[in-house]
């Protein structure tokens, strides 16, 4: 592949992670947004958050099926950007449906599954966005990559956080949750195989 082409693909891939917000922001200022602007909002966030993730979760298959190792370069931006909008989602879960009452929120903490899985997956991928960079890699050596395998409980815990908050046909969230599975099983199946096996 060449560099015009890697270079190309990036760029698409970095256009399409921002029009979600670029989205947003546009609905935001010409009333584009539902007749429940935080629901909405919250629910864009949250899923761009499991997209992203889920797509950085393909990248290592995608090479190993294709050859092309390119897609393990898409990796960790796409990690950074699904930890972006986790991020923006859980401040607009605190910040702007809960209005930053600590009190409330603590005393809701324990009641809602969907929270408690939601903030796990949240403090799992803010300690993989915290050791992404390349000081960090030779910082810690071997275990970076026994922390950045706790990407996939991360995304079972945000598949499940999707299960469980939504009301009515869950066929989505249960799609995601399959396919964050395979993904899951595709890595354990590589990791058991015995080497030059």
């Amino acid at each position: 592949m060449s560099p015009r082409v890697r270079a190309f693909l990036l760029a698409i891939m970095h256009m399409a992670a921002l029009s979600v917000l670029a989205r947003a922001l546009w609905d935001f200022q010409f009333g584009g947004l539902t007749a429940n602007p935080i629901e909405d909002i919250t629910r864009r966030s949250g899923h761009a958050a499991l997209v992203l993730l889920t797509l950085s979760l393909s990248a290592t298959p995608l090479r190993r099926i294709t050859g092309i190792s390119f897609f393990v370069r898409m990796r960790r931006p796409l990690g950074l950007y699904s930890f972006f909008y986790a991020a923006i989602h859980l401040y607009i879960f605190i910040g702007l449906d809960y209005g930053f009452d600590w009190d409330l929120i603590l005393l809701e903490f324990p009641k809602k599954r969907f929270i408690i899985a939601g903030f796990l997956a949240f403090i799992i991928l803010l300690a993989l966005a915290a050791t992404s960079w390349r000081r960090m890699v030779l910082l810690l050596g071997g275990a970076w990559k026994k922390i950045h395998y706790s990407v996939y409980p991360a995304s079972l815990l945000a598949a499940a956080h999707f299960v469980w908050l939504t009301k009515g046909d869950k066929t989505r969230p249960l799609i995601y949750g399959g396919v964050i599975a395979l993904l899951l099983a595709a890595r354990l199946v590589k990791a058991s195989k015995p080497v030059g096996g």
